[in-house]
């Protein structure tokens, strides 16, 4: 059986396929679904809603930053799947005195399909992850070269906040020809509609999660005010920023999302 390596460079040995699994990682608990492991899985986060009838018929441990260890140490599992960005420190290492924790960093596609792979090897799905990702590659590489459009991405509102050169939703940008204008920046910096104006993008895209900028236009009125020339979209944020089975639509809603922003104006 595997052993491998996680984001922390600890090593993780599976001395057989784990049957009593708990996933923190909403795009993860979706990948393990569609690894076929329903009865292998015990335990997700209120946040994991896909598949949607999991969060009736599997064990709630709280959310990604409020793991409750009681009720992961009582389902008794025999691995348990993390990401150090959803997931805090202090949790992991409570976690690692009840079963292997494999703790995961994605900061780009690449690094998607290195995770998705690592998952098949422990999880006895080798096969079945080997097929997902070869349909993954395939459409990514059929994708356009699109013409570049200066964006800015928010993730929240009051305050904005944005993400940086560091993060898996920048690398999905880039995929779509969307330049990130804080793509010199880190993690995710609050920024002002201000800042916005000044730094003049091509369009702000204002994402469904984890704020819900789809829900009410007035989340974006100020935004429309303050930028009256520049296109402001809101954007289904699964594609952006979930890394595992989600990336098989992720090519063709960055096309269609391309054919609906303008095209950008020649350069000279």
């Amino acid at each position: 059986m595997p052993t491998v390596p996680d984001a922390r460079g600890q090593t993780i040995s599976m001395d057989a396929s784990p049957s009593r699994i708990v996933s923190l990682v909403p795009s993860q608990t979706e990948l393990l679904a569609h690894l076929g492991l329903y009865n292998a899985v015990v335990g997700i986060t209120r946040f994991c809603e896909r598949p949607e009838h999991w969060r009736s018929e599997k064990t709630i441990v709280g959310g990604t930053k409020q793991v409750d260890i009681d009720t992961v140490r009582d389902l008794a599992p025999d691995l348990v799947l993390a990401n150090h960005e959803e997931n805090t420190a202090e949790d992991v290492a409570a976690l690692d005195e009840i079963a292997p924790v494999f703790v995961t960093e994605v900061k780009t596609v690449k690094e998607a399909l290195d995770m998705i792979r690592t998952v098949g090897r422990l999880t006895g799905t080798s096969d079945r992850t080997s097929t997902l990702v070869g349909k993954i590659i395939s459409r990514f590489e059929s994708l356009p070269d699109f013409a570049p459009l200066r964006a800015a991405y928010l993730i929240w509102r009051e305050p904005y906040m944005t993400v940086g050169g560091d993060t898996f939703i920048h690398d999905a940008m880039q995929w779509g020809g969307l330049e990130n204008i804080y793509g010199d920046q880190s993690r995710y910096p609050e920024v002002t509609v201000g800042d916005l104006a000044e730094q003049n993008p091509d369009v702000v895209l204002c994402s469904s999660e984890p704020f819900p900028f789809d829900e009410k236009d007035a989340f974006t009125a100020d935004l429309r005010d303050a930028l009256p020339d520049t296109p402001v979209e809101t954007v289904d944020g699964q594609p952006f920023s979930w890394y595992g089975p989600r990336l098989l639509t992720t090519p063709s809603y960055l096309t269609s999302l391309r054919e609906r922003l303008p095209t950008p104006a020649p350069q000279g």
